[in-house]
């Protein structure tokens, strides 16, 4: 037995040598996610009908098929516009410089004409294995002991989920969203655990991440708030004066990313937003709401329109885009009235924000299919292969909003503690994490608020995707402050400085 354990331990002490836990984390998630990715039959995301906004501006298009190729199949092959391209871009996101990368080496390596999706998830694949290296350096530097290659573990096993990973062979914006966010954490998480001798290389991270994060998607323009609030951390470096000043720059452009973004969202846009806020949202989690639309000055004739997409793939009560519903809907159904009519009925409001806290861990899309066709497997059918955290969480999470409440409070009271004995000790680590966990935590609580308020429950699991990230993200923190024992005493983690 003894001889067996010194074997362990000269094995172990071998292996630490030659891999890092972060290598170690960084190869396990790239062997995971390139099987899904890469492997014959590739897997991926179905379109729902969202590609086009990305896909046209940047000069690709659908191949002429005779089935349809919305919802039950990956598309493995798009076409390459060979000439002038007339189409605006639909949708200002920083998704574009991803896509722009994907058909440079397309036409580089495999042709000119064909665009391959492999390519889009190859080049997501490169950057979220930086990340998932930074990241995991960042929680266990500089240790290199079992509990650090547990944490590198833990790491993969949430964020190399094929929940997350099979939106990397797909048009939607989800990827760069995960992959911005392992960024601009594992900077903010290295610049507390001083990992760098350098701190300017990851407050430039932090920054470039969370700029091209907010602008990636435009619902995420007030994200901007909640990333200043982490940025505030930043200032309570020692030894930065020089730098502050260029640090309150960095808060002043990320707080003008979300106003630029927001202002970028076009009219077709925001009619289809407030449509499906009325159809999907004031329409939804009541018995009779045409008293209630009514009393608000609304048509009784348009709760009819309960559950209709603005898109609408199948036949529709009325027209959506036509000049009547915006003149009798539309124009009268702003943010003010949504506002109002949830104000004067906070059941229904709550019981839809538990309907967001529900679709929380469900990361990966129900409505489309995961494979290939003639793949053998049927139309819309999904993944189960290194699905076992999302499954787990799915099942076991409560969804119910006031826990997520309740959670976020949590995490932000624990916390608070660290950030108070670092103020008075003239520490900096708790407080650049109070304010990492404070962000969040605000994600958590008010994404789903703004989601229903502006969105209703239609794809609503897409839009909460960065709420199960930050409270991913929450809990590795902890778990790893455990493991270091630096949850309210950092002294021992500063004086490795």
């Amino acid at each position: 037995m003894r001889s067996l354990r010194k074997y362990i331990y000269s094995f172990l002490k071998k292996f630490s040598n030659v891999i890092s836990p972060a290598l170690f984390a960084t190869i396990l998630a790239a062997v995971i996610s390139g099987i899904i990715l890469f492997v014959p039959p590739i897997h991926g995301l179905a379109d729902n009908g969202d590609f086009y906004r990305s896909i046209l501006g940047n000069g690709i298009y659908r191949l002429p098929t005779n089935y349809s190729q919305y919802s039950d199949y990956v598309i493995p092959k798009f076409g390459i516009m060979q000439y002038f391209n007339e189409n605006n871009i639909a949708v200002l996101s920083s998704q574009s410089l991803f896509i722009q990368i994907a058909l440079f080496l397309n036409k580089l390596f495999y042709s000119r004409t064909i665009f391959d999706i492999r390519f889009m998830g190859l080049v997501y694949y490169l950057f979220y294995l930086g990340g998932i290296y930074l990241l995991t350096n960042a929680f266990v530097h500089p240790y290199r002991r079992i509990k650090s290659y547990v944490m590198a573990f833990l790491i993969v096993f949430i964020f190399a989920d094929s929940a997350y990973t099979l939106y990397f062979n797909s048009f939607f914006a989800e990827p760069g969203m995960l992959i911005f966010m392992l960024y601009l954490c594992a900077s903010i998480i290295s610049l507390a655990r001083n990992v760098y001798s350098r701190r300017w290389p990851m407050t430039f991270l932090f920054f470039i991440s969370t700029i091209l994060l907010i602008t990636n998607k435009q619902q995420n323009a007030p994200l901007a708030l909640s990333f200043g609030v982490v940025a505030i951390g930043i200032m309570f470096l020692p030894n930065f004066k020089a730098r502050r000043m260029a640090t309150a720059l960095g808060i002043v452009l990320v707080l003008m990313s979300g106003i630029g973004i927001y202002k970028s969202i076009g009219s077709e846009i925001v009619g289809a937003n407030t449509f499906q806020t009325f159809s999907h949202g004031v329409l939804l989690e009541t018995g009779d709401p045409t008293k209630k639309v009514e009393h608000g000055g609304v048509d009784g004739q348009f709760a009819l329109m309960r559950g209709e997409n603005y898109y609408s793939k199948d036949y529709a009560t009325l027209d959506p885009s036509s000049k009547y519903v915006k003149k009798h809907l539309m124009d009268k159904t702003g943010f003010g009235w949504v506002i109002r009519y949830y104000a004067s009925n906070l059941k229904q409001f709550n019981n839809l924000l538990d309907v967001a806290a529900k679709d929380i861990t469900a990361v990966q899309p129900r409505a489309v299919g995961d494979f290939v066709r003639k793949s053998g497997h049927k139309p819309g059918e999904q993944l189960k292969t290194f699905t076992a955290y999302s499954s787990f969480m799915g099942a076991f999470f409560p969804g119910k909003y006031a826990f997520d409440c309740l959670l976020a409070i949590g995490f932000i009271s624990v916390y608070s503690v660290g950030f108070y004995l670092d103020i008075k000790a003239k520490r900096y680590m708790g407080i650049l994490r109070f304010f990492l966990i404070f962000g969040l935590m605000t994600i958590v609580i008010f994404v789903p608020i703004v989601s229903i308020i502006g969105d209703g429950d239609a794809d609503l699991a897409k839009h909460l995707f960065l709420v199960p990230v930050s409270l991913n993200m929450s809990l590795l923190m902890f778990v790893s402050d455990l493991f270091n024992h630096t949850l309210w005493n950092t002294k021992g983690d500063e004086a490795r400085e």
